[in-house]
């Protein structure tokens, strides 16, 4: 081979891989920087669920002593959620453990708004009236902040699944995320009979 031949392989093999190397590398770097822009967007809605909920648990001691002196034969509800509460600030914040926790105490303080139905004078009490209305805007935004939650984890489980970011996910160990999912409980029909007796 002559040097003008092996010159024109050079620069036959520069200008073929370079382009691929100018194109490849950014593209790498963008589906990177889309993963982790994804696993931050999870973590900033998750705080906003955590706050939520933090919120709803400083609201039930205060909930809890209202009703305390109303409903004697209640105690039972009263101390499983104050018990609950407990459980649930001892548990890995981002564990679907927590979620669990946290379902169990939407189904537990939606029956005690049941049962508070039945007392007139502490359904009329001023005091429970706030109550209730601060535990039912806290719900509300308990429950937009899991669908915005519940919105960033499908978009990342998505990159993660879907090629050619999922061999870039595995790559740098991105892991799916758990749904914030509604308990059993949460799904079920309420029984309206029951509010008109």
């Amino acid at each position: 081979m002559n040097k003008s031949t092996a010159y024109l392989i050079l620069v036959v093999s520069i200008v073929v891989t370079l382009p691929l190397f100018f194109i490849t590398i950014p593209v790498l770097i963008s589906i990177y920087n889309g993963l982790v822009r994804k696993r931050n967007q999870i973590e900033y809605a998750f705080s906003g669920v955590d706050v939520a909920l933090q919120k709803r648990g400083e609201l039930i001691p205060n909930l809890v002593e209202s009703v305390k002196k109303y409903m004697s034969f209640e105690q039972n509800t009263l101390a499983e959620i104050v018990e609950l509460r407990n459980k649930i600030s001892n548990v890995n914040p981002n564990s679907s453990e927590r979620f669990d926790l946290e379902n169990s105490m939407t189904g537990l303080l939606k029956n005690l708004m049941v049962t508070v139905e039945n007392y007139p004078d502490l359904k009329s009490s001023d005091n429970m009236l706030q109550l209730q209305r601060t535990l039912n805007e806290t719900e509300e935004q308990i429950s937009a902040s899991r669908r915005a939650y519940n919105a960033s984890v499908n978009k990342l489980n998505n990159s993660i699944q879907t090629f050619p970011s999922n061999v870039i996910a595995s790559i740098n160990d991105f892991h799916l995320s758990p749904y914030f999912i509604a308990d059993e409980t949460a799904k079920a029909t309420p029984d309206l009979k029951q509010l008109f007796n």
